[in-house]
């Protein structure tokens, strides 16, 4: 993790919290830093997830940071402040930081629902947040279908449901104990709706298969989850309004679950940048003028990246709990600069790493060199939703083109679904 001095003025640049919460859980995650930096190396070579780490973090209280202090937890509050720990934690391994991020996440969205839900939802985001304080709950998101496959609700013929479909790219599944499944709740007539039943992972039908074999991101433990006929209670599902509603209000809820992530990126471009600035310093020969120029050109992209996403982190934080508008205008107000930060962080963030190779040299063209592990985690971000590059541009294009087009990519996949093949 940096040791730079922070000052005042780079509050923006995600080199500090803003909240005494914040500090503690960057303070907690820092315990960690050279274990975590100690076997990053190995686990991406053998593709294992560092299960003891997230037992470490779960004693601690990380795996409920963002859980509030009435329910147990840190009380992180402030996407800003969990990008800012995320930054840290991916200088040491972004294979870790990704896995950390999806519980971080979804205890602030858990957190909206637990203060804004319908009762039955209230008692659900209640009973989840106390288990994630303790350490004993460990929630995942199953958001992308795998190929072939779509992921449904259908009636069970006594008031519960069934739930059927297989989910990929579910990272943290090793130690997951529920999982937040998107799915398509059928109905008798029209396109249907969309929903998120909640599942725990003892539920007969689920299995968690072994299968990852990414080429980046190999510790995340990012891994697929089938569903044959699971069970689900109508109280353990959360409805997301009809497919092909067009309603951006939607968007928020998916800023406050995804935005953080982009500290991610940061981290791992940090780290690849303080590598290959320390190696150029250590040269007995001098820096070349051309390695010079790179890291140069290097720092005033960390700058920009670090910028861009400190912005758009402190802009989602401000609309956050802001109800009192029009709920449609206040998710494209989050989600469009998170867009324009997310672009501007997946572009420079591999273009720093790719320059820090070049610093280098062919000492970073070997599968066990720290670069080579971070030249591939970092082209992660760019496939990560919301949204992925194509669906990004679809999205920023059409705001700035005032087209009528449905932007909860979540109803456009459940159209394209249903659509003849």
């Amino acid at each position: 993790m940096s040791t730079e001095t922070v000052h005042s003025w780079a509050a923006v640049d995600l080199r500090a919290p803003i909240t005494p919460e914040g500090r503690t859980m960057v303070g907690l995650l820092t315990g960690f830093d050279s274990r975590i930096r100690d076997e990053a190396g190995g686990n991406d070579r053998a593709g294992t997830f560092p299960v003891e780490t997230f037992e470490g973090f779960a004693k601690t209280g990380l795996m409920g940071a963002t859980v509030p202090k009435e329910l147990g937890g840190l009380g992180v509050g402030k996407m800003y402040d969990v990008a800012v720990g995320l930054v840290a934690l991916a200088e040491a391994d972004a294979s870790t930081a990704l896995a950390l991020h999806v519980q971080l996440s979804r205890g602030l969205t858990l957190t909206y629902e637990w203060r804004h839900g319908p009762a039955h939802v209230r008692e659900l985001a209640e009973r989840l947040l106390r288990s994630m304080a303790t350490g004993e709950a460990a929630v995942c998101g199953g958001l992308k279908d795998a190929p072939g496959a779509v992921t449904e609700l259908t009636p069970d013929g006594s008031g519960g449901w069934l739930l059927s479909g297989r989910k990929t790219l579910v990272s943290m599944a090793p130690i997951a104990t529920h999982f937040f499944v998107h799915a398509l709740k059928r109905a008798e007539e029209g396109p249907g709706t969309l929903a998120v039943p909640v599942v725990h992972r003892d539920t007969p039908g689920l299995t968690v298969l072994d299968n990852w074999d990414g080429l980046g991101m190999r510790a995340s433990g990012t891994l697929d989850i089938v569903f044959d006929r699971c069970p689900v209670p109508a109280t353990d599902i959360l409805d997301r309004g009809e497919v092909g509603a067009r309603r951006d209000a939607v968007l928020a809820g998916q800023t406050v679950s995804s935005i953080t992530m982009l500290g991610i990126y940061a981290g791992a471009a940090q780290a690849a940048r303080d590598i290959a600035v320390g190696i150029c310093a250590r040269r007995s020969s001098g820096v070349p003028a051309a390695a010079r120029t790179l890291i140069a050109e290097t720092d005033a992209r960390l700058y920009a990246l670090r910028t861009a996403a400190g912005a758009a982190l402190l802009n989602a934080d401000a609309l956050s709990d802001d109800l009192t508008g029009d709920l449609d205008e206040r998710g494209r107000r989050m989600m469009t600069p998170f867009q324009y930060a997310k672009m501007t962080v997946n572009e420079l963030s591999m273009r720093v790493v790719n320059d820090c190779l070049t610093m280098v040299g062919g000492l970073s063209y070997s599968g066990d060199h720290p670069l080579a592990r971070l030249y591939r985690d970092v082209r992660a971000g760019s496939f990560m939703q919301p949204y992925s590059y194509v669906d990004g541009v679809d999205y920023l294009s059409g705001q700035a083109l005032d087209l009528d087009q449905d932007n909860d990519y979540m109803s456009v996949r459940a159209l394209r679904s249903q659509a003849p093949s």
